[in-house]
């Protein structure tokens, strides 16, 4: 039996949220599954929804391995399915694959370093699918802990767009990790990409990185400069994390402003240019707020990584993978800011720090230590 500690989130009925970490044993992987020592995996925002979400971090009572909070409606309510359910967290990470289930493929990965997403990586060992593991050859386990969210994700957004005869985006939070690898994958494929930032520094960071078309959020003239952005681009398409608050509107009434520069007579339905926005993430937990400002021609959706990767089909997905390990310290190379053990993760400091979601600023998480 292989034993170790993990991470657990639980949310009770009355909106008490317990994080804390357990002894506990794992099962012997069978079939296509294989036994993972984790050694890094990094605290994604993805992953912010089930350790944290909305609750009260601020008067949250703090102790070693554990942390329990308040969380406050309607999240509460919300979230009523996951009520009573201890749930393990950590979408992805990397480690060394210690046993095997009877799959050959399976087998053929025991002692190799691996990328992997049980969805359970923080965590000092995982049962993961051999056939969602990326072997990482020469590359350290921090090299390879973020091989999968992000650099996939990015990948989906150009995948889909072409899928959709789309030759440029828009893309909502061009600074983030992922969204650097974007600007990066856009450049080497040729594809048109118009980044919405907050701050100014943030507007060097991609230029530096080739970007052609960067507008901040916080200029006086944003409508104005993300309109000249989409008319340069053709960016009639876009993705965006943050879910909450006027951002996608703001996305489709520059769209819908442009478009209408072709019109030579006057529709109540405004122009004939569909604009199409995915949402991908839930940065804002606020409403997301639409206003009647660009005709009918548009279209809102969800966008997720993993339903991408099943309607894509097995030969896209393994060119998207390859990509991704023969780049995996150039176009698709992360950053961390901090280095924390579980125990680390679940203090006042480092909560407070990573739940903020900053540019730049991710942590990796090492069960060893």
């Amino acid at each position: 039996m292989t034993t170790g500690k993990q991470l657990f989130t639980t949310l009770a009925a009355d909106g008490t949220l317990t994080v804390a970490i357990e002894e506990v044993t794992f099962p012997e992987p069978k079939g296509k599954q294989v036994l993972v020592k984790m050694e890094a995996a990094p605290i994604n925002p993805s992953d912010l929804a089930i350790l944290v979400g909305a609750a009260e971090m601020d008067t949250a009572e703090y102790s070693p391995g554990k942390f329990v909070a308040r969380m406050p409606e309607p999240f509460n309510t919300g979230n009523k399915a996951r009520h009573g359910l201890k749930l393990p967290a950590g979408n992805e990470g990397a480690g060394t694959v210690v046993a095997a289930g009877e799959d050959e493929e399976a087998q053929a990965l025991i002692g190799q370093r691996v990328s992997c997403v049980p969805g359970h990586a923080f965590s000092q060992y995982a049962i993961a699918d051999a056939t969602l593991c990326l072997p990482l050859g020469d590359h350290s386990a921090e090299e390879g802990a973020s091989a999968f969210v992000n650099p996939m994700t990015a990948l989906g957004f150009v995948e889909t767009a072409r899928r959709d005869g789309q030759q440029a985006l828009v893309h909502t939070v061009g600074a983030s990790n992922l969204g650097q690898m974007l600007t990066r994958i856009c450049n080497e494929d040729g594809i048109g990409l118009v980044n919405i930032v907050r701050k100014d520094d943030q507007v060097q960071v991609l230029k530096d990185l080739g970007a052609s078309h960067v507008v901040n959020s916080a200029s006086d003239d944003l409508e104005q400069r993300l309109q000249d952005a989409i008319a340069d681009t053709g960016a009639f398409y876009g993705f965006d994390p943050i879910g909450g608050g006027k951002t996608v509107d703001t996305v489709f009434r520059a769209m819908e402003a442009v478009a209408a520069r072709d019109m030579t007579d006057y529709s109540r339905y405004g122009s004939n240019q569909h604009k199409q926005m995915f949402i991908y993430g839930r940065l804002d937990s606020s409403p997301t707020v639409l206003t009647p400002s660009y005709g009918f021609g548009w279209t809102l959706s969800g966008w997720l990584v993993f339903p991408f990767m099943q309607s894509a089909g097995q030969e896209v997905v393994g060119r998207m993978r390859k990509r991704v390990l023969d780049n995996l310290t150039t176009t698709f190379a992360s950053h961390y800011k901090s280095r924390v053990t579980l125990e680390e993760m679940l203090t006042k400091e480092a909560v407070t720090d990573y739940r903020q979601m900053k540019t730049g600023e991710k942590y990796l998480v090492t069960p060893w230590g």
